[in-house]
């Protein structure tokens, strides 16, 4: 059995860890699992960079593996924001808030246009580490739909399943979301134990 730190206090995010990967050689726990009280500087320029950053914080910390995600809604009309902002587009860093927010930004804008935009970063105790990306399309929609998901969900229309993430249940959103991407291509280069596969360097 291997234990991977999942590097984040999001249930919502664990949830999805957990179910995505679905592996039974390994256990997931969370940073709240482990007391951690700490704020993880964030200050990398992209998605890319800020799930590293939070893996390798992890894994030096605990001589653990660790696996992290950044991830965000980008707006084609909005130059690409709230991106890495997303969590703190609004003061307040509530999900109603920079939801209200996103939704005043684009009063009269026509073009709806977003992705959710996810990089997977996992970090060997040694700090040896591989990251992937991946994107889901779909419009932002003025009144808030649905009750599962967290964030923008309620908002990010797909128009194949004319459902926002917010209506489509989890089987479904663990097919096409931008997490459930970047896992899948992050778990063609693990090993069932967790390790690198050699051919991915």
């Amino acid at each position: 059995m291997v234990t991977v730190i999942i590097a984040s206090k999001n249930e919502g995010k664990v949830r999805e860890f957990h179910s995505l990967f679905n592996n039974p050689n390994v256990k997931f726990i969370s940073l709240n699992d482990m007391g951690f009280d700490e704020d993880i500087i964030e200050d990398g320029k992209t998605f890319s960079e800020n799930a590293i950053i939070k893996a390798k914080y992890v894994a030096k910390k605990y001589h653990m593996i660790a696996i992290s995600d950044d991830s965000g809604l980008c707006v084609d009309s909005l130059g690409g924001a709230p991106g890495i902002y997303s969590a703190r587009y609004a003061k307040t860093r509530l999900d109603e808030d920079n939801n209200a927010l996103l939704i005043k930004n684009l009063k009269g804008i026509e073009n709806r246009n977003a992705h959710y935009s996810c990089a997977i970063c996992v970090c060997m105790p040694n700090l040896e580490y591989k990251v992937v990306e991946a994107r889901c399309d779909g419009i932002i929609i003025d009144e808030a739909r649905g009750k599962n998901g967290f964030g923008y969900d309620p908002y990010f229309y797909i128009e194949e399943f004319k459902k926002t993430f917010a209506e489509v249940d989890l089987e479904t959103k663990n097919k096409i979301s931008h997490r459930a991407r970047a896992i899948r291509a992050m778990k063609e280069l693990l090993n069932e134990d967790f390790s690198f596969k050699w051919y991915s360097f």
